[in-house]
């Protein structure tokens, strides 16, 4: 009796975790559909925030999205794109595309590099790998990971760094970097491809470290961008000082690694601040850690998803509260940005589940 009361039991649990994951990816696949619909045009993401552009990042966004929705001909086609208009000789991927008269490589307005639609487009083909079996998935993604590691993961002092593109952000004295680059699940997943492993895990590692360091102001919060300079870090002469739309991602990356979030300690120490600050009754889009400023607006919806993911996947609530209604629907007064935040938070909350 015993027996047969723990098999029930077994099954009982196994049907609702499967039931659980069916509903989060009928409300992912749901949510894709909406994204590509509204930002996907002959497999150009585009973003309808900042004047119709295309970026790797994007591009990175829109087949990680694709291989979850296991709409393979919509990965095909954002790779395809890609490949033939943004990727360089070098493997590496001009980061910006402004829609022009030609409509091909003409377009790209600057051909320098953001390492973070490397990181993106490599992790999204590997899993793309692992889904369907095409070893030119994975054949693509280890040429763009080692260009990574041939011209962006540098060493500075005691860190290894990753560059934010190739040009302009690194002399003889300092280098500025972007800690939302460091999207800590794809780092764990390519260096299990990689004929470097230990280059990838030392960049996992100094990542760590660096937002150990990089807790500004009496929030404790990462900015958008820092400077490190002869080991120490600074908010220095940096393209943003705010804690904001760039530095939104770095808990969201934070929670989605299973090895970061291992180390119960850690997680504690480095997520403890995005709680805090979320816990305000009123709480601003955008915070300035140098003057403490804080923007005239809140959370876009984008934002708020990230909030949901990364309390679910921190305090193991129950995957209930994480389905459709949870999370922002999309219309055609969404921009690219909010949508791709909420479709990566869903994302980080299914995997965190499988």
């Amino acid at each position: 009796m015993v027996n047969v009361r723990l098999t029930g039991l077994l099954l009982l649990v196994v049907l609702l975790v499967s039931s659980c994951s069916t509903q989060d990816n009928l409300a992912f696949e749901k949510r894709f559909a909406a994204f590509k619909a509204l930002f996907i045009e002959d497999g150009r993401v585009i973003d309808s925030g900042n004047d119709n552009v295309s970026h790797s990042e994007g591009q990175g966004y829109g087949m990680l999205f694709a291989v979850a929705a296991s709409d393979k001909v919509t990965f095909d086609g954002i790779w395809q794109w890609t490949k033939q208009t943004l990727q360089r000789d070098d493997n590496l991927f001009s980061w910006r595309f402004r829609p022009c008269e030609s409509n091909n490589k003409r377009c790209i307005d600057d051909p320098n590099n953001a390492s973070d639609g490397e990181l993106l487009i490599a992790w999204a083909l590997l899993r793309a790998y692992e889904k369907w079996g095409d070893s030119s998935y994975k054949n693509d993604a280890t040429a763009i990971i080692a260009a990574v590691e041939e011209k962006l993961i540098v060493t500075r002092g005691p860190h290894t760094v990753l560059l934010p593109g190739e040009f302009g952000f690194s002399d003889a004295h300092s280098v500025q970097l972007n800690l939302s680059y460091w999207v800590f699940p794809a780092i764990s997943t390519i260096a299990q491809y990689s004929n470097s492993k230990a280059q990838w895990e030392l960049l996992f590692s100094s990542g760590i470290s660096l937002l150990q360091e990089s807790q500004f102001s009496s929030h404790k919060l990462p900015s958008d961008w820092l400077r490190l300079e002869e080991g120490n870090v600074s908010l220095n002469n940096v393209l943003s000082s705010e804690y904001g739309f760039n530095a939104v991602r770095v808990p969201l990356h934070l929670v989605w690694s299973t090895s970061f979030m291992k180390d119960s300690g850690q997680a504690e120490q480095l997520l403890s601040p995005y709680f805090k600050w979320w816990a305000q009754s009123t709480v601003p889009a955008t915070l300035n850690l140098n003057t403490g400023e804080r923007s005239g607006y809140g959370l876009t919806p984008g934002m708020t998803a990230i909030k949901t993911a990364v309390n679910s996947i921190a305090h193991n609530e129950d995957v209930q509260l994480a389905h459709d209604e949870a999370w922002p629907t999309f219309s055609r007064k969404t921009d690219y940005y909010s949508a791709s935040l909420t479709m990566l938070s869903m994302l980080a909350v299914m995997d965190s589940q499988s």
